[in-house]
């Protein structure tokens, strides 16, 4: 059986708005181009779409009707746009901006915590924060410091009052899928569950840290699953019971004896606190790692724990986004924006490319925790139909462009898009960096 690494739950992106076609006829008004004639026919349906670039670029013009576009310059110069104050569904790329409000607050060293009591009947008391990385192998490691502690204990008691029981998400269901894996105070694994079936059928892990407790196989077997990784839990409670039914199991084989039950309950004044657990990653790692994976249960946690760390406990979804709307609007001076959600699930939240842009103008210092590819960093969204990508290319050092691409269509108009900007602009600045002697001639 080989260990395998955790993957993380959906991701996200999105697609926009174009110029008219050759029928429309362009007009060079100040060096400007505007698509008109056609899409005046359709003005009272549709926004025009308008293109403005310092140059002709065909391929970008050649996108489809609804993209939207924005390009900027390391000197901060616009140097295409279309469609830039149409207000679109950002999908994942959002997540730039939960990250963002948590670094604000929060700040990149900070790390979260779980607390265990030990209350005067022997019931061990496990209180969670909201810690989204307690995978098998951080709960292995808890497990091995209680059971030099305790020998024996009375009822294992779950603690999940730091967040509201009662969150939901806009945009996620109550599938099987991890993208609807629900956020809560204490919780395992991001809420999923990795399985197969052996030749007789039987259910059996497939990852050698991770064993499949009761709880877990009562899950699998009562939502008719049949392999792969799925989420179990479809509340905050089911959650927590997971995780605790997880440690249960790693503490009997450091063999402490548990003689009672896994149970909800809440730490009193009166009980002793007998052991925190900080966890090894920072909020630095946190995010690089939801980056990586596009991880919606984390985005979840981060914003609702910045809420409760801001506005106090429990908490809520209301709290994450006040704080998140607070950040876009004070800091970012974002003030026709639309948030419901910090992962970018939801349909219902509303930005155009520009709100992106600025973003990612504040987020510039911590490009290198995105996803890296030639001399580009960059985040990608995706929910059906749409298809988003915001980050930035960096040709030389310091040379830095931002660039927003929002679509209503596949993959292949997107790459298309990319490989544009990045032949007519990007390749050029890049050839002018290595030969400084050419844009003095």
């Amino acid at each position: 059986m080989t260990r395998t690494r955790k993957t993380f739950d959906g991701s996200s992106r999105t697609r926009s708005p174009e110029r008219g076609d050759s029928s429309a006829g362009l007009a060079w008004i100040g060096g400007k181009c505007l698509c008109t004639a056609l899409i005046l026919i359709a003005f009272s349906i549709f926004p025009p779409a308008v293109c403005r670039a310092e140059q002709d670029v065909p391929c970008l013009d050649q996108a489809s009707r609804e993209a939207a576009i924005v390009l900027i310059s390391p000197d901060s110069r616009v140097v295409y746009q279309r469609n830039e104050h149409r207000p679109y569904v950002p999908a994942s790329t959002l997540k730039l901006l939960t990250a963002l409000t948590a670094i604000h607050h929060l700040g990149l060293t900070f790390r979260f915590r779980t607390a265990f009591y030990m209350d005067s009947s022997d019931n061990l008391k496990i209180k969670g924060y909201g810690d989204p990385m307690l995978t098998s192998e951080v709960w292995q490691e808890i497990a091995d410091e209680l059971s030099h502690r305790f020998r024996s204990i009375n009822d294992l008691v779950l603690d999940i009052s730091y967040f509201s029981q009662d969150l939901r998400i806009p945009g996620t269901g109550r599938s099987a899928n991890p993208y609807d894996a629900p956020p809560g105070a204490l919780c395992a694994n991001f809420s999923t569950v990795f399985f197969r079936r052996d030749r007789q059928g039987r259910i059996v892990t497939s990852e050698a840290q991770t064993p499949i407790t009761a709880f877990a196989r009562g899950k699998i077997r009562s939502l008719g699953l049949k392999q792969g990784r799925y989420t179990i839990c479809h509340d905050a409670a089911e959650a927590a019971r997971y995780a605790g039914a997880l440690l249960a199991c790693f503490l009997r084989r450091k063999g402490t004896e548990i003689r009672g039950t896994i149970r909800p309950g809440l730490v009193t004044p009166e009980d002793k606190r007998v052991f925190t657990w900080v966890s090894p990653f920072t909020l630095k790692d946190v995010i690089q790692k939801m980056m990586a994976f596009s991880s919606n249960f984390v985005a979840n946690q981060i914003c609702i724990t910045t809420g409760a760390r801001v506005y106090g406990p429990p908490g809520t979804l209301d709290k994450g986004m006040r704080v998140l709307r607070d950040y876009a609007n004070k800091e970012l001076h974002l003030k026709d924006i639309t948030l419901v959600e910090g992962s970018g699930v939801s349909r219902k939240n509303r930005l155009t490319v520009l709100d992106m842009a600025t973003v990612l103008d504040r987020f510039r210092p911590y490009r290198h925790l995105l996803r890296s590819e030639g001399c580009s960093f960059y985040k990608t969204g995706t929910l059906k139909g749409i298809r988003t990508r915001a980050g930035y290319f960096e040709p030389a050092p310091g040379r830095i462009w931002r660039f927003v691409v929002f679509l209503n269509h596949g993959e292949t108009e997107m790459n298309a898009i990319m490989a544009c900007m990045e032949r007519n602009f990007v390749g050029r600045d890049r050839q002018t960096a290595r030969n400084p002697r050419r844009q003095s001639q």
